[in-house]
């Protein structure tokens, strides 16, 4: 009898495990909306494939483009999103907190690097020490994506500024400058890829995961310049580059400073339930994280946020993985 009464009760407690599971699963379906960096289409298309294999229910729909036209989608133009994950946090900052989102988490840092084919004018000359005077020959085709909507394409322009100062070569930004027509000058820098594999371009200002999940070529730059490591933040601050603002007309100033970029969900996020799964999926150290890692992005393990205000703000799953670091 107590046999048959311990296996009812194991029964049961089944039957509700059972019950519970499908409630769960039912809370995550739906479509969940992503907008975020082109630079993240690659990592962001292989947890959208994972995590729709975990949950069948759930439809992640993304839209890539640069960071701040992103950002603005969503403030100025209203467009409805669940999830926003921009190249620059302080886009994030700057655009959508605090009337659009609560909290903005920093998952992972990247690089610069100047990317080629074997197609490319001098591709068996350049190197980490003359890349710049390739770029100043007159033969030779390079750009950057747009820095007004893009953050890639200001920190472009932040490298050529620090290289002049880095290697002591007063003019140097304005001769490069003065070398680059505006139509190499595109909207997102992924689209500079497409340039460089059919020949139309031979340099293109990339992060080093975009550079690598692409299979480019490409030159790598001293710390001092390619905005990879926080501990070089003062030297990083010499660059400025100024950018369209919100309203017609304005500029705003962005200042160097190491790469880090930033993700959110909208306050107003439509599917909440699911967008929360999907975030906490993606900033796991077995999930997301992982993905970016093995894609030449490397991620903050764990994820970060500024001050314990915004661990209050952010859904609890969030919360439990997500640490305080100034």
């Amino acid at each position: 009898m107590m046999r048959i009464l311990l296996m009812g009760i194991a029964l049961a407690a089944l039957s509700i495990m059972t019950v519970n599971s499908a409630v769960a699963l039912e809370k995550i379906s739906g479509d969940v909306v992503i907008f975020h960096a082109g630079s993240l289409s690659v990592p962001l298309a292989k947890m959208e494939k994972e995590f729709e294999a975990m949950h069948p229910g759930v439809d992640i729909k993304r839209e890539a483009g640069g960071s701040t036209k992103m950002a603005r989608m969503i403030s100025e133009v209203g467009k409805p999103a669940d999830i926003m994950a921009s190249a620059d946090y302080v886009v994030i900052d700057k655009n959508l907190i605090p009337k659009f989102a609560d909290f903005n988490i920093r998952f992972a840092t990247n690089q610069l690097v100047l990317c080629y084919t074997d197609q490319s004018q001098y591709a068996s000359d350049i190197n980490a020490d003359n890349w710049y005077e390739i770029l100043q020959k007159p033969d030779v085709v390079w750009g950057y994506s747009d820095p007004n909507i893009d953050p890639c394409g200001y920190r472009s322009v932040m490298v050529l500024q620090l290289a002049e100062k880095f290697y002591g070569k007063p003019g140097l930004f304005n001769k490069l400058m003065s070398q680059r027509k505006d139509e190499w000058v595109r909207p997102k820098s992924v689209e500079l890829i497409s340039l460089l594999k059919t020949g139309n371009m031979d340099y293109a200002w990339e992060y080093l995961s975009v550079a690598v999940q692409h299979g480019l070529k490409y030159v790598t730059l001293d710390k001092h310049i390619n905005l990879s490591d926080y501990k070089y933040n003062n030297f990083y601050k010499q660059a400025k580059v100024s950018v369209s603002g919100k309203k017609p007309g304005t500029t705003i100033e962005r200042i160097g400073k190491s790469i880090t970029y930033g993700v959110t969900m909208l306050k107003e996020a439509p599917n909440k339930a699911a967008a929360t799964a999907f975030l906490t999926y993606m900033l796991s150290s077995d999930g997301g994280l992982k993905i970016l890692k093995e894609m030449g992005q490397p991620p903050f393990d764990p994820a970060i946020v500024p001050d314990e205000a915004m661990i209050k703000n952010m859904p609890e799953p969030l919360g439990k993985i997500i640490k305080v670091k100034k």
